[in-house]
């Protein structure tokens, strides 16, 4: 796609929003070149009394252009309001030519929830923020009202963070085969999964040194997330040996959720979920995706229904408190009436959270090489299926307390984790709202050093440290130390440990 602005405009985020009504779109030198593509331009003016944005979209012969000015106002900063102006006249433009209005206007970022928030610290009422989120950004009511009860739930579990606050990430990035859709950090071969052994070596020298730093510290560990891949790949020893170094190096019955992404039913057994369920493991994922076979079969999930349906249930008889079951809304192949089926099967087994996803189309994915034509911007049925999640889980007593949003989503729609009362995955809360730090071990994985600063509106200073990405490499890898040095600097250049 080709852009052309004029004015001090931020790029990435015209990209963004052209990316909502033209999924899939490039924006490479290529693009630029090519006379067939669409073109955005965007032109940005500081008048005496305030900002104006003309955007003008065309494809082929048709053209559509929007204008908007915004008076300067106490309310937004000078960038802040141009960024409204460009967004509401890019999505004004868009939406004419194209007959389509997004669900979230020119909300693009991963957390829609953030604008909410964010208002809410302002003092604004709930009524004044759904009402700021539908005027000044196109939200449309029911997604505002969305947003707003997201962030009003994310506010009563953070509290009041205390600096000394963090989380733990275990990565353990292998699956016993790959979806089509994935674009994870796993690994499926014979040859990679035969690392196993040697990686848990390594991992467990890693984990022991993580605590020992945390310890050393000072900092108060509030959760422990085991994720993948799937980590219920590991054979129940295996599993035993890493929740043993855990709980060498921690006091796991003090942690407010340890969680352990089990997900695939072709992984899970008694065996596992009774070692999980020895050493303190309060939070599992079984995770069907869709109780369609058919559906199933076509993202390449290796178990059928039947399968899941199994691993819920044992699931359930160990003992382990908390279950998460994933679904997938606008999977290939799946349409309302299969989708409603799989979600009231799901509902009927009352797990703590369900969350669902809508279906993602990512660069690294095997189904875009499969069918390069998957990109759908209105997404068939999937609008009725989120709207159903939505007013199904309402009615079952469950509320949304996590949502993010991903580029080139099928229709443009979001993630939203639900929870029965006081079984919120709190994990996923101060990993999305950063509000806290999150250390790291494994290939793949990523520690956030997080300095959270309410005084500033929330807005917190962050330092990323990154694992190497491949089993193999990470294996290889002999930065740990220096990590874990960088990760004390912080929080003394920081203040946090005053």
């Amino acid at each position: 796609m080709k852009l052309i602005l004029d004015g001090n405009i931020n790029i990435y985020y015209i990209q963004t929003l052209c990316m909502i009504f033209f999924p899939g779109a490039k924006f490479g030198a290529g693009e630029q070149e090519d006379s067939n593509a669409p073109t955005m331009e965007v032109r940005l003016t500081e008048e005496a009394d305030g900002l104006r944005a003309i955007a003008t979209v065309t494809l082929g012969e048709k053209s559509e252009t929007a204008v908007r000015f915004e008076p300067f106002n106490e309310r937004y900063a000078p960038d802040k309001l141009a960024k409204l102006v460009c967004g509401s006249a890019v999505v004004g433009a868009c939406g004419t030519l194209l007959g389509y209005r997004p669900s979230w206007g020119m909300l693009t970022g991963v957390r829609p929830s953030k604008v909410a928030t964010e208002l809410l610290q302002q003092g604004y009422s709930k009524t004044r923020v759904k009402r700021t989120l539908a005027s000044d950004y196109l939200v449309i009511p029911k997604k505002a009202s969305l947003a707003t009860d997201v962030a009003l739930i994310e506010q009563k579990i953070i509290g009041t963070p205390n600096k000394r606050d963090c989380s733990v990430y275990i990565s353990i990035p292998f699956c016993p085969s790959r979806c089509s859709y994935c674009s994870f950090v796993s690994y499926t071969s014979k040859k990679l999964l035969e690392l196993i052994p040697d990686y848990l070596v390594r991992l467990a020298e890693d984990i022991r040194k993580m605590l020992g730093k945390i310890r050393e510290l000072g900092l108060n560990l509030k959760t422990i997330y085991i994720g993948g891949g799937t980590p219920t790949i590991l054979t129940a020893d295996q599993l035993r040996f890493l929740l043993s170094v855990i709980a060498e190096g921690t006091d796991v019955s003090a942690l407010e959720e340890y969680t352990l992404e089990s997900g695939r039913a072709d992984t899970i057994t008694a065996e596992k979920f009774a070692v999980a369920r020895e050493y303190g493991v309060t939070r599992v994922c079984v995770n069907a995706q869709s109780l369609c076979d058919e559906v199933l079969q076509n993202i390449g999930r290796s178990h059928s229904a039947e399968d899941f349906l199994r691993a819920f249930a044992v699931a359930r008889d160990s003992g382990i408190p908390y279950i998460n079951t994933d679904l997938i809304v606008g999977l290939p192949g799946d349409r309302f009436r299969s989708f409603s089926k799989s979600f009231d099967t799901v509902l009927g087994l009352r797990p703590e959270n369900i969350t669902v996803h809508t279906f993602c189309v990512k660069k690294a994915a095997d189904i875009l090489r499969q069918d390069s034509n998957i990109y759908s911007l209105r997404g068939g049925d999937a609008g009725k299926c989120v709207d159903y999640t939505q007013l199904k889980t309402s009615q079952e007593g469950y509320k949304p307390y996590y949502m993010y949003r991903q580029k080139n989503t099928v229709g443009n729609f979001e993630n939203v984790g639900f929870a029965l009362d006081g079984a919120e995955c709190k994990y996923n809360i101060y990993m999305m709202e950063e509000v806290h730090s999150i250390f790291a071990a494994g290939a793949g994985a990523v520690s956030k050093m997080v300095n959270y600063l309410p005084e500033n509106g929330g807005k917190p200073v962050i330092r990323r440290l990154f694992y190497p990405k491949y089993p193999y490499e990470y294996l290889a890898d002999s930065s740990t130390e220096e990590k874990l040095r960088e990760m004390e600097e912080f929080y003394r250049s920081e203040g946090l440990l005053d």
